[in-house]
């Protein structure tokens, strides 16, 4: 059997201190994990549980380069977040097994276009435009468990052109990976390859082109990424 069209290249990201790459099957996003994030986002963290949105695997960029400023949007905002990459599948898991399900973590940034998010929420649409756009899953390598553990403290911190504008810590999270792994788990069946954005702390905001972004968990590999001018 053959195909009228090429397949499209796998979506992969690096693996720390190793050539082989880990494959990405899809992207889940869990929404407002972090408290203060909630409310700054006009939300009681205390009422709500965990929701979940997705970006096509083909959104994932690497580490280290420049992307163009993306069509349609005035409000690019960042929203930094430890990734959770996993090596096993599952549907229905339980809390006590989820990590087992875990083959390592990184560093990642959800690229919003946040009036485009905003003008969906308002119109009661779905805001798929306002997250799952090209290039909007900038992704570090990926840290194997048995180099890392399971990180559940420490900082986790983004900076633009050198100003640190979100300061946390992973100890933060509303519902922690154990609990966003089993929940996902009960509306899908998980498979490997997939990667979780946990959650972003509080300080979100809006960045320009021109502007630098570096950002970080403690103990995994450190994210940076440039903007560009819009594509021609």
């Amino acid at each position: 059997m053959g195909y009228v069209l090429l397949p499209p290249p796998q979506a992969s990201v690096a693996v720390a201190s190793s050539a082989d790459r880990f494959a990405v099957r899809r992207i889940f996003c869990v929404g407002r994990n972090y408290a203060a994030h909630a409310r700054e986002m006009g939300k009681d963290p205390d009422r709500e549980p965990p929701f979940f949105f997705m970006k096509p695997a083909d959104t994932l960029v690497e580490s280290g380069g420049t992307i163009p400023y993306p069509p349609e949007t005035r409000e690019l905002h960042y929203e930094m977040e430890m990734v959770v990459a996993l090596g096993k599948g599952g549907f229905k898991v339980l809390r006590e097994a989820a990590l087992d399900l875990v083959f390592g973590y990184g560093c990642g940034i959800d690229l919003t276009r946040r009036d485009l998010q905003q003008k969906a929420k308002d119109m009661g649409r779905p805001w798929d435009f306002g997250k799952g756009f090209d290039r909007s899953a900038p992704c570090a390598a990926i840290h194997p468990v048995a180099d890392v553990g399971h990180p559940a403290k420490g900082r986790i911190w983004l900076s633009v052109n050198g100003a640190v504008k979100q300061d946390a810590d992973l100890s933060e999270l509303i519902w922690p990976i154990p609990d966003v792994i089993s929940i996902l788990s009960h509306s899908m069946r998980l498979a490997p390859g997939d990667l979780i954005y946990s959650g972003t702390p509080a300080g979100v905001g809006a960045v320009k082109p021109g502007d630098k972004i570096a950002g970080g968990v403690a103990g995994l590999s450190d994210i940076a990424l440039g903007i560009g001018p819009p594509e021609a």
